[in-house]
């Protein structure tokens, strides 16, 4: 399913545009209590806390700016808040957005208080500011500052904000496959994500990669054991090594499991010329991480490619024994390793999963047991969709510079559930990071402009939408009805 282009130029604004963009600058102190609101209240997915009330909580404020709202329940997962406002318009766009936010810990590295969303020196600090709250609030003021400042929206709306995004979307999947057909008008998602760069410039993106993370656990005695047995007891931490090493060569940086390659899709042409446009910040990245180079010694084009085009195999734990301070002579009973895999188009997380599985055991490791943690498989939209213009163009409106556009995240999210099994086109770009944000990390942070700037961005994005010409739905083959 395809956009066609806008009707348009988008020069200039309207004046019900105008209306908008006034009562959003005339309520900017209003729109960020709002925001405060909604991160002061907890919500991490991966320790069950406050995730029930922070959905009713979104739903509320949907309600609250117009939208009908539902917390949808979900077997053995946390809710899916979905919201809707039929504006009686010929167009519909969909959004996702996700009211989970990661662990704030480490909490004695936070300057303040992660659920507090202190405001200072014109940043806001709160756990899941930038991931991704600010951006579902921000799309919301937006669209109440069209139903107060103009009296209606351009588009018909509909909100899909899920609790579970960053502990893999484990339900998700159901949600789309039992409630999909709620979005079977809509003629595109913009994403969750968006921030700008170090330069300033927006990054839009339309695919990203999938993800396969598992746990590899060698066992050994039924108790560890003093050290001195190693002599006639193997140890699972010699034996979970060996087992890592047949799965990448150091020389190549390539995974070594069997077929991990085969499905692997090469960028299109308009996809590498994309790439050849976007500018990686290769002495930023080396300065900020403190490394001298990249792997292989890559750079330009090759190290984009590499990026954002290649399959990966990473070590993300491993632990095994004694750990603490000073000596203890152990020979530990079990060693685990946490691996993730991140995958390309067309690869997918289950066929991954076996080929690992069939890898280990023709190699002499088929003890080692294999622990699934979570599969997303890759999701892309193609290169040539119009609503990556429409993105685009109206954050050159709003940011009065041009936005850099790449093919897709080096990073997962659940995209393919709608690129891919609803056959929507898929764009990330509209939202409120900066660089410096420190996703993830403790004192995570927006600048308040920004977050400003993000409900203008939206505004202007529902107006240009709403004058792109919509063919009938044609779903890509194999896509859900």
């Amino acid at each position: 399913m395809t956009l066609n282009a806008p009707t348009s130029s988008g020069k200039g604004e309207g004046p019900a545009v105008e209306r908008a963009l006034a009562y959003a600058r005339e309520h900017r102190e209003q729109n960020l209590e709002d925001l405060r609101r909604l991160l002061r209240q907890p919500s991490v997915a991966a320790q069950d806390l406050g995730m029930e009330d922070c959905a009713r909580l979104v739903a509320a404020m949907m309600e609250e700016v117009g939208l009908k709202a539902e917390v949808v329940p979900l077997a053995g997962g946390h809710p899916v808040v979905y919201g809707e406002l039929d504006a009686g318009a010929a167009r519909t766009l969909a959004f996702y957005n996700h009211y989970d936010v990661q662990p704030p810990e480490p909490l004695d590295e936070w300057e303040s208080d992660p659920f507090s969303a202190a405001v200072r020196d014109g940043m806001i600090y709160a756990r899941g500011v930038a991931d991704n709250k600010g951006n579902l609030v921000a799309r919301l003021k937006a669209i109440q500052a069209w139903l107060e400042g103009e009296g209606r929206l351009p588009v018909n709306v509909k909100l899909v904000v899920e609790g579970e995004e960053e502990i893999g979307s484990v339900h998700l999947h159901d949600f789309v496959h039992h409630h999909g057909g709620r979005l079977r008008d809509a003629r595109g998602v913009v994403w969750e994500s968006g921030s700008r760069d170090a330069r300033g410039r927006p990054v839009i993106s339309f695919g990203c990669k999938g993800i396969l993370y598992v746990e590899l656990v060698a066992r050994g005695a039924n108790q560890d054991l003093h050290s001195s047995q190693a002599a006639i007891v193997e140890n699972p931490a010699w034996r979970l090594v060996a087992a890592l090493n047949n799965l990448k060569d150091l020389r190549t940086d390539r995974c070594l499991i069997d077929g991990f390659y085969d499905d692997v899709r090469p960028p299109t042409e308009r996809e590498l010329d994309l790439l050849r446009r976007y500018p990686l910040e290769e002495a930023e990245m080396l300065r900020h991480w403190g490394i001298s180079r990249f792997i292989g010694g890559l750079t330009g084009l090759d190290l984009a490619l590499k990026l954002f085009y290649e399959p990966t195999c990473t070590i993300c734990g491993l632990v095994s024994g004694y750990t603490g301070p000073g000596s203890k002579t152990v020979l530990p009973r079990a060693a685990r390793a946490k691996l993730d895999f991140r995958l390309v188009p067309d690869q997918r997380a289950g066929d991954v999963l076996e080929k690992l599985r069939r890898h280990l055991a023709r190699r002499g490791f088929g003890d080692i047991e294999i622990r699934l943690l979570g599969p997303e498989d890759p999701g892309q939209t193609p290169a040539d969709d119009p609503l990556i213009e429409v993105v685009a163009e109206s954050a050159r409106e709003t940011y009065r510079t041009e936005p850099v556009i790449r093919p897709r995240m080096a990073g997962t999210g659940p995209m393919y559930l709608f690129n891919r099994d609803l056959g929507l086109p898929t764009v990330s770009g509209a939202g409120i990071g900066y660089h410096g944000s420190l996703v993830h990390a403790p004192n995570e942070h927006c600048r308040v402009e920004d977050y400003h700037l993000g409900v203008e961005h939206v505004i202007r994005l529902l107006d240009r939408f709403a004058r792109v010409e919509a063919p009938p739905r044609r779903p890509r083959e194999g896509a859900l009805p």
